[in-house]
């Protein structure tokens, strides 16, 4: 089983990602476009494990509070376009709490330093610059553990598991929208 560990958007920032790939579309750049089912960030590759069970323990210790990410520009890496992240202490932070329970069970994954980026498309047939993605932030309240194969039409991603979000024990309601609602 091939996994990797992303955090999943919301539809606020989807229709922002697939906004800039139709950009770049209607500008004549043709490609594998990242399917908006299969947008998502990595935060560990771990690629061929058998025991998805195992990677689920290791994280049971990793505690993930809610914390928000905000779309932040484009850029590429040769031809693979992506959407980038304002920087986030939050984000890196669990990152390597995540990265240091993998390798504390012995769980093998890509340790390449983490460059936070979604991407868009890749075997970009052309230039994409001047293409902007429109400001869009979510909470990110879940860690999922996703498989992928490949199917008829490319790659199909499936959550086998996920850490979810816990809030601390000092939070009071806030007031959203005119609504009261707990937020952590």
């Amino acid at each position: 089983m091939r996994l990797f560990l992303a955090i999943r958007f919301s539809s606020e920032m989807r229709g922002a990602l697939i906004t800039a790939q139709r950009a770049m579309y209607d500008r004549g750049v043709r490609g594998n476009y990242t399917p908006e089912e299969n947008l998502h960030l990595t935060l560990a590759f771990i690629g061929e494990y058998p025991r998805a069970e195992t990677v689920m323990d290791a994280l049971s210790g990793v505690t993930l509070t809610p914390f928000e990410l905000q779309l932040e520009g484009i850029g590429c890496f040769g031809d693979l376009w992506w959407a980038g992240l304002r920087e986030s202490a939050a984000l890196t932070a669990v990152v390597r709490r995540i990265r240091r329970a993998l390798a504390e069970n012995a769980i093998p994954f890509d340790r390449k330093r983490f460059s936070p980026h979604i991407t868009l498309i890749r075997k970009a047939s052309r230039d994409a610059a001047g293409i902007t993605v429109k400001p869009a932030a979510m909470t990110v309240d879940a860690i999922s553990l996703m498989s992928s194969k490949r199917g008829r039409n490319g790659m199909i991603y499936t959550e086998v598991g996920a850490i979810e979000a816990v809030c601390a024990p000092d939070l009071t309601p806030m007031k959203t929208n005119g609504k009261d609602e707990e937020r952590c």
